[in-house]
């Protein structure tokens, strides 16, 4: 039985917490916080509650796993998952929407078709045949198996099967989301929502490699889920799950140091001074690891961490309102911003949009509201990170939470005069939950030639490994989990460990 020391109770530092228990170890998780759960919280008050970090669920079987292999309670014992229908309601600039089907390819083509027309649904419907391509080719390599020194088979080449393009007797293939939206899918309509799902995921679609096309398949794959009682369950679930299997959780304790003999890890070294001992670490905020040790983590050709406040934050607003929820609303709605190009100056200039895509989240959910009189809904924005923009300063964040609550106002006629009172949470909440600098959210791995990779969970250190969002695969609930069940492999069986058969 080995001795393991966990950094940070997030979701991906839990889900290897109770698989390494299960395992036989002893595990204990040091949280610098007064709770569980990194960036997926709750905020309650007056009866009415609301999800903060992620509002819906992909791959949930990925926690499906988890609770198979943690023990014989199956995950829908501890919570109750509901697949939600539509999956989205878009609503575009030209004022024109679409409710999409979940988990339904020819529903979708269906009903792009008749709220676009133009066959725009079946010119969707081929972009996700290649996008379940694509997905196929990388799916192994860059989700289910740890990275390793040939990893670059993930950016010799484009694994999107892009549509060859004829302009000027020249051939191009798309490269970037951008040039699919232009090339392939021909109408602003189709472009701006798949640069919604880039979006969503902290992405610029205009860079983004064209593999990122996964990010809507997986969607339309896989479906879209909600936990009962909001996603802040399912932390809870995974938390009680690790209590079930004796993890043992110390809240308030900051690790300041890892602690390396012999080249190897040794323990971690806490803010009040208090050391401990452990024959493993897994650090839940890989980009600290390198300040937390002499010299880096990260050996020769591994992915160093990006900065990660280059990577934007969230907007998080969270509405009170009087009034019953409307009867048949969507679970989500998609407002779509009337300025698109602008809106990219948060990846190139580190400024807010003035128009900004505003996802409204509005669940029909007794747990979350003190009443059928009332009804609990989040709004939330991509923007920069508090390190690149000035969330702080006087005013700041209740104007954009304005141009927030106008744009979801088109998707909740009359939304402004039911507000009883408002909570406005900005990037400066997520750096003081998360520890993520400047409340930076990290995104998931995409592969290609210019496909974000994080880094490793082995480090240069024996002993060392990175579990979270911001190690492989990225994150993303369903990414955090999938890092908990490779670090716990790695262990387990050793550095040969080649992921899930």
């Amino acid at each position: 039985m080995a001795r393991i020391a966990v950094m940070g109770a997030g979701t991906g530092a839990m889900a290897a917490a109770a698989r390494l228990a299960v395992a036989g170890h002893r595990v204990v998780v040091y949280e610098r916080t007064d709770t569980y759960g990194g960036g997926v919280r709750r905020f309650e008050r007056d009866g009415f509650g609301f999800d903060t970090g992620p509002g819906l669920l992909t791959l949930p079987a990925v926690y499906r796993d988890l609770f198979v292999k943690t023990g014989k309670e199956p995950l829908e014992a501890r919570v109750e998952l509901v697949q939600v229908d539509p999956s989205a309601r878009h609503l575009f600039a030209d004022g024109t929407e679409a409710a999409l089907p979940n988990a339904s390819r020819a529903g979708v083509v269906a009903a792009l078709d008749e709220a676009l027309g133009g066959g725009a649904g079946g010119r969707w419907g081929d972009f996700l045949v290649r996008a379940r391509e694509a997905w196929d080719r990388t799916r192994r390599p860059l989700l289910e198996e740890p990275l390793w020194p040939d990893w670059q088979v993930l950016r010799d080449k484009e694994p999107y099967p892009a549509v060859p393009h004829k302009r000027l007797l020249r051939t191009r293939r798309a490269s970037t989301l951008a040039e699919i939206g232009a090339w392939e899918l021909r109408d602003p309509r189709l472009a701006a929502l798949l640069a919604g799902y880039a979006l969503a995921h902290g992405v610029d679609p205009a860079t983004a490699p064209a593999s990122a096309a996964v990010l809507p398949y997986m969607e339309h794959a896989f479906g879209t889920w909600y936990v009962r009682g909001g996603i802040r369950e399912l932390a809870r679930a995974v938390y009680e799950r690790c209590l079930a299997r004796r993890v043992e959780f110390v809240f308030g304790a900051e690790i300041t140091r890892v602690l390396v003999e012999d080249g190897r890890a040794a323990g971690v070294e806490l803010a009040d001074g208090t050391v401990a001992e452990a024959d493993f670490v897994v650090g839940a905020e890989p980009w600290r690891l390198g300040g937390l040790v002499a010299g880096t983590p990260y050996g020769p050709g591994a992915v160093a961490p990006e900065p990660e406040d280059r990577f934007p934050g969230r907007m998080v607003v969270c509405l009170a309102l009087r009034g019953a929820r409307d009867p048949g609303a969507a679970h989500r709605t998609v407002v779509h911003s009337a300025d698109p190009e602008g809106e990219l100056d948060l990846f190139r200039h580190g400024t807010p949009p003035g128009l900004p895509t505003v996802r409204v989240d509005r669940p029909d959910d007794p747990a979350l509201r003190p009443d059928d009189a009332h009804e609990s809904v989040v709004l939330t924005a991509t923007v920069p990170a508090a390190t690149r923009y000035d969330w702080g300063a006087p005013g700041v964040a209740d104007a954009f939470a304005e141009r927030m609550i106008t744009a979801a106002e088109r998707a909740v006629p009359g939304l402004r005069e039911r507000i009883l009172w408002r909570e406005v949470r900005t990037p400066l909440d997520t750096a003081r939950e998360t520890g993520a600098t400047g409340g930076a959210v990290p995104p998931p791995a995409l592969a290609a030639p210019r496909g974000a990779l994080h880094p490793a969970n082995t480090t240069a250190i024996p002993g060392l490994f990175a579990v979270g969002g911001w190690s492989h695969p990225g994150g993303g609930l369903p990414h955090a989990g999938m890092s908990g069940a490779l670090v716990s492999g790695l262990i387990v069986e050793g550095p040969d460990f080649r992921g899930s058969q």
